[in-house]
């Protein structure tokens, strides 16, 4: 008589794993449109600055004269206005201290504050590129409808103005958050014989379809978790204000808001100069190792000229803030990046964690391989268990099914 062998028992599952289980299959289902939503136009915004310089090299980048002078700040924005109709102030503008990129000036005007749509909530946002040696245009740009605009504010609410656009990616994001984690504790092997070692950390590439979707599911999943929590962490800040002052509290260990400098300008004094180009001459001399300055003229009154220089070519963390006499010129207030406090520095970090900037054109294609990734979990899972749907209603097949 032939031995058969003992058919192993399942180990019962304890009520904790099958309601994360339970909550890890429909969380999934119900948010899973919105994390695919968010993980693709991740994906394309990640290298929206290399992509962009690529369209416009011509444009973006500029032959270098011998002698390297360049054209007083207030003529060239002076330009940029004119290439605008006349009718548009400039609000800000970057300079650079690479000397063959052209420098950007941009006006923004607010539109309707309450307009349910985004477009709606701009009145204008555009974009002027000029050579800084020539003064010669090289390009006038709508941002309001710049491709990578759209994908950043499709990405950031829907296109949505109201706070409900925000709501929907914010708790979905957290509900995200809550499936890495659950997904994790799903994934976690028993114990580390190779048989499991393969299972949870290859994937079987040679199986058939479903075995190849399983793998993805959890192999890939589990590769990009950290990654993934960090976007998603990062998102949250954004989201969500009782979020950022948590962030801000826990690093800061303090309630106590940042100290922002404050500063006046006079209008009973002037010079003969232009105050607006002596102060960025003088923000070029103090900001010696920055990357590029930002620049925002005063809007009249007695508001200050604001000079930011940024160290890095595309981050934005890393700042020192200046403060200038819009009439004359003079150095009136400064806020240096090592004077702000932990909570501070992590906020004032958070944009380019989240874009994978900090770390370079290496975190920008973590960031892209993670926000792909994310956007093939609702997939893959949802064809897991549409599977296992199907593996009910049919239980003959059960048995092939068990083997693949």
């Amino acid at each position: 008589m032939a031995l058969t062998k003992p058919v192993q028992k399942k180990t019962k599952k304890s009520r904790l794993r099958r309601i994360s289980d339970w909550l890890h299959l429909w969380l999934g289902i119900a948010s899973g449109l919105v994390v695919f939503h968010l993980g693709i136009t991740g994906c394309i915004f990640a290298f929206q600055k290399e992509i962009t310089e690529f369209i416009h090299r011509k444009e973006v980048f500029v032959e270098v004269p011998a002698n390297r002078k360049t054209i007083a700040l207030s003529t060239l924005t002076a330009t940029a206005e004119k290439a605008l109709g006349g009718k548009k102030k400039i609000t800000f503008l970057s300079s650079y201290t690479e000397p063959d990129r052209a420098w950007e000036f941009g006006t923004y005007k607010a539109g309707n504050p309450k307009a349910f749509w985004y477009f709606d909530s701009i009145d204008y946002y555009d974009l002027v590129l000029i050579n800084p040696y020539t003064g010669k245009v090289t390009l006038v740009a709508d941002h309001k409808y710049e491709f990578f605009g759209i994908i950043k504010m499709l990405h950031w609410s829907f296109l949505i103005n109201h706070p409900i656009g925000q709501q929907i990616i914010g708790w979905s994001t957290i509900i995200f958050v809550f499936l890495l984690i659950s997904g994790m504790i799903m994934w976690w092997p028993k114990n580390l014989k190779k048989s499991n070692f393969d299972k949870s950390f290859k994937i079987k590439w040679k199986a058939k379809f479903k075995r190849v979707n399983y793998d993805m599911h959890n192999v890939l999943g589990f590769y990009v978790m950290i990654i993934c929590l960090m976007l998603a962490l990062t998102g949250l800040v954004w989201a969500f204000q009782w979020f950022q002052s948590t962030v801000y509290v826990v690093a800061a260990r303090s309630t106590t808001p940042p100290k922002q400098p404050e500063a006046k300008s006079d209008s009973t004094k002037t010079i003969t100069a232009i105050p607006f180009d002596v102060a960025f001459e003088t923000a070029k001399k103090t900001f010696k190792d920055a990357d590029r300055i930002g620049m925002s003229p005063a809007e009249g009154g007695t508001t200050p000229i604001y000079a930011t220089g940024y160290r890095g070519s595309e981050t934005y963390w890393n700042f020192d803030l200046l403060l200038f006499d819009q009439y004359t010129g003079k150095l009136l207030a400064r806020k240096n990046q090592s004077e702000k406090n932990a909570g501070e520095a992590l906020i004032g970090m958070n944009y380019d964690i989240h874009v994978g900037a900090i770390l370079g054109l290496p975190g920008k294609i973590m960031a892209f391989f993670a926000s792909l990734i994310a956007a093939s979990l609702p997939i893959t899972g949802f064809i897991i268990w549409w599977g296992k749907k199907k593996k009910k209603k049919n239980p003959a097949v059960a048995e092939k099914q068990a083997h693949l």
